[in-house]
């Protein structure tokens, strides 16, 4: 180095090698002050690591004031160099600066060849590793690295370090536009800091930029570079919680690491980190039920030592390890292997940050909030369930749902393990991830607190919605979320919109999104007359205008239109209740939509998924019986008919369900009759729509149809069905015995029976 007062210590990126080794340079250099590779922005806020409450793994978060979105992550785990070098210099109170570009740069670089992420050209440890024989990088960096110890000389490693990449720049290997404007600025933080009269400096910085940092150039020469950089976005940085799941993404400043569970282990271990982490893996897999005993631990220690001994390493690494728990613990299995590469390999630590951090209005209101109700955010996959009916459950409810709005997809809806149709219970799938922070930086423009926020945010959704089902969905929101303050402006905007949109497929889409609005606002204690209103008008709309608009639709479009046809179904059903005559008016425009055959071709009249789906949905209302059900069904079949209609009429009629044919033999002896007579040039056609029909209908009425199908003539004297009113005595007698066990009584089987039994 070229100033002997100023300790270049290369590293890499979140290594526990690494980390090691600065510990011990620090130890020995003893510095007046430590310079970091990272945005000079945090050298306000850096003194936080001193908080007991700061705990890796953490990120600084940097995002530009005018538009949070543009933001960039500098992550930080226990086994990160960079944070031990900041944990020496905290606790010593010594200075401690850092010299990267500022992140404002990066941010006003769209259209330059500055970007915010820490991309080098290519990886200088690839190189290294190909150069020096070896096709896997990571191993050889363990190798050289990660598994060594420090020696008598603290400074020996990085001096190595340090010639390797010299050699590696001297080519040219590597280079960036972007790293020389950055190390002038680096170069520039140094002079800065010998000026302000620090003697001993150590420089903790990426071991690519150890040799640029060494052959200082000239002042001007680096005014010039950075003269380059594009105009600086104001910016706003504070410390976030991170995770070691996030940390093994290659996002966020450095590479993304493969094991961060695995350095932190090697990081915090004291002496053979091998047989305590395989001990560590018994536990989990005992704990998961597998058969892992002491002795398989043992096992597994010897098979990892002896394959690094075969394969030439210091000490036995991952790759070995996790040969060792494949082989030992699990049996060959990669399904437990992958358990182990999960929970330990990568791991779910998730880190905590001080109150005393900078943080938006929005995000500390998120925060109390989650104190008040008890939902800390952890990285963990969970379920919770939530009983509405409860003060607690009913608040943590409204907040998820506020987030959601807000795009904080902290909860997202789950089917619950508890079997309930009732409307005061809901289930959620919690998992809180590190970006969630650039989220609600940017959800801050709408409010200061979670509420108000969510209120701004659902009346400007509101005025920018171009369709019907957008903002009935937004109704439902709003009032799942508890936002009355939403409501008038977002119904204002429905009203209006509904008055002027004429297409039934658009009404159909929003009545169910409304009509559960209403049915959730009874839970929830919520006035919702206009909603009422809203919802009865846009039915009323629906059966006046469905059957003259399923006129003339393609498969495309008559396959839609069905699924609209049964949420409208389901939607009226819940709706009628608290609105005359609706059910009958519902019921007449389903009549008037199974009538219109298209007596003129396909143009002329409704498809025939259409037509027989509303058939069967009257049937199963009781506004249709079985026998005229069978005669529309014979007059679809009859051979003026085109199979292709016969066969939708056939889908939509046993959609949802075809046990019917197993009560009612004479619809399944129609339909094998028309089925056998389709002629053969038609039958190609058919076939399709047939199997998809039959496809969908349970597995024990496609067995039981086949098997009546293959017994004979489907009629009810061949299938031994008895005659209306009559009772079959043989099926009656076989039941008596089952009946008498259940009931713990003595079965009386009268003697005709007993005779033939016998």
């Amino acid at each position: 180095m070229n100033d002997p007062e100023v300790a270049l210590l290369g590293i890499r990126h979140h290594g526990p090698g690494s980390a090691r080794s600065v510990a011990a340079a620090l130890a020995q250099l003893r510095p007046d002050a430590v310079l970091i590779e990272g945005p000079p922005e945090a050298d306000g806020i850096v003194g936080l690591a001193a908080e007991k409450d700061l705990v890796p793994p953490v990120a600084l978060l940097a995002h530009a004031v005018d538009d949070p979105a543009r933001a960039a992550f500098w992550p930080y785990a226990e086994f990160s160099p960079e944070w031990v070098a900041i944990r020496y210099a905290v606790d010593r109170d010594l200075p401690v600066r850092f010299i990267d570009l500022p992140a404002a740069y990066g941010f006003g670089a769209a259209d330059t060849d500055v970007p915010a992420a820490d991309e080098p050209a290519a990886d200088p440890i690839a190189l290294l590793a190909e150069a020096a024989g070896h096709d896997d990088p990571e191993r050889w960096w363990e190798d050289v690295v990660e598994h060594r110890a420090p020696g008598a000389d603290a400074l020996a490693p990085f001096a190595a370090v340090a010639e390797a990449m010299a050699a590696l720049r001297e080519e040219g290997l590597g280079e960036s536009r972007r790293d020389l404007l950055r190390e002038a600025h680096m170069r520039q933080r140094i002079r800065a800091a010998r000026r302000a009269g620090h003697r001993r400096i150590a420089v903790v910085c990426g071991a690519f930029h150890v040799p640029a940092l060494a052959a200082m150039p000239t002042i001007a020469h680096d005014r010039a570079l950075l003269a380059e950089l594009p105009k600086k976005t104001r910016a706003d940085i504070t410390w976030v919680p991170w995770t070691h799941r996030r940390l093994s993404q290659a996002a966020g400043y450095g590479a993304g690491v493969e094991s961060p569970g695995w350095y932190h282990h090697l990081h915090a271990a004291e002496g053979d980190p091998v047989p305590r982490w395989l001990a560590r893996a018994a536990e989990l897999l005992r704990a998961e039920d597998h058969p892992v005993s002491s002795a398989h631990v043992i096992e597994a220690v010897r098979l990892a030592e002896t394959l690094a001994a075969l394969r030439g390493r210091p000490l036995a690494g991952l790759t070995e390890t996790l040969d060792a728990v494949r082989a030992v613990m699990c049996d060959g299995s990669d399904v437990a292997l992958e358990l182990v590469r999960d929970r330990l390999v990568i791991g779910d630590a998730l880190g905590e940050v001080p109150d005393a951090a900078p943080a938006v209005p929005l995000q500390r209101d998120l925060t109390r909030l989650q104190r008040t109700l008890r939902l800390k955010p952890v990285a963990t996959p969970r379920d919770l369930d939530l009983d509405l009916r409860r003060d607690t459950d009913a608040a943590r409810s409204r907040l998820l749902h506020r987030l959601r709005l807000l795009g904080v997809d902290w909860g997202v809806p789950a089917r619950s393990a508890v079997a309930s149709t009732g409307t005061f219970r809901e289930s959620w799938r919690l998992c809180w991830q590190p970006e969630f922070a650039v989220r609600i930086a940017e959800a801050a423009q709408w409010g200061t607190t979670v509420e108000e926020a969510a209120v701004a945010k659902a009346v400007g959704e509101a005025r920018a919605a171009a369709e019907l089902a957008e903002l009935t969905g937004l109704v439902e929101t709003c009032l799942l979320a508890g936002l009355p303050g939403a409501l008038p402006a977002v119904m204002r905007v429905l009203a209006d919109r509904a008055a002027l949109d004429t297409d039934v497929a658009h009404l159909a889409g929003a009545l169910p999104a409304l009509v559960r609005a209403l049915r959730y606002g009874d839970v929830r204690g919520t006035d919702h007359g206009a909603l009422g209103a809203a919802a009865t008008g846009l039915a009323d709309r629906i059966c006046v205008g469905l059957p003259p608009a399923c006129v003339g639709l393609d498969a495309e479009h008559a396959a839609t239109m069905r699924a609209r046809l049964d949420e409208v179904h389901g939607a009226i059903a819940l709706l009628a209740a608290d609105a005359d005559g609706l059910a009958d008016r519902w019921a007449a425009a389903l009549r008037s939509l199974a009538r219109r055959e298209p007596a003129g071709g396909p143009a002329t009249g409704a498809p025939g998924l259409l037509r027989g789906r509303a058939v069967r949905l009257l049937l199963d209302d009781g506004r249709l019986d079985s026998d005229e059900a069978g005669r529309r069904l014979s007059l679809v079949l009859s051979t003026a008919n085109a199979p292709a209609d016969a066969a939708g009429w056939i889908e939509g009629f046993l959609t949802g369900g075809g046990a019917l044919l197993l009560h009612d033999p004479r619809l399944l002896a129609l339909l094998d009759e028309w089925l056998t007579g389709v002629p053969g040039e038609a039958f190609t056609d058919v076939l399709p729509l047939l199997r998809r029909t039959f496809a969908g209908l349970e597995t024990g009425v496609r067995r039981t149809v086949g098997a009546r199908v293959a017994a004979g003539p489907l009629d009810a004297e061949h299938l031994g069905e008895p005659a209306a009113g009559e009772l079959d005595r043989g099926r009656a007698d076989a039941a008596v015995p089952v009946m008498a066990m259940l009931l713990g009584v003595r079965p009386f089987i009268p003697r005709q029976a007993a005779g033939r039994n016998t």
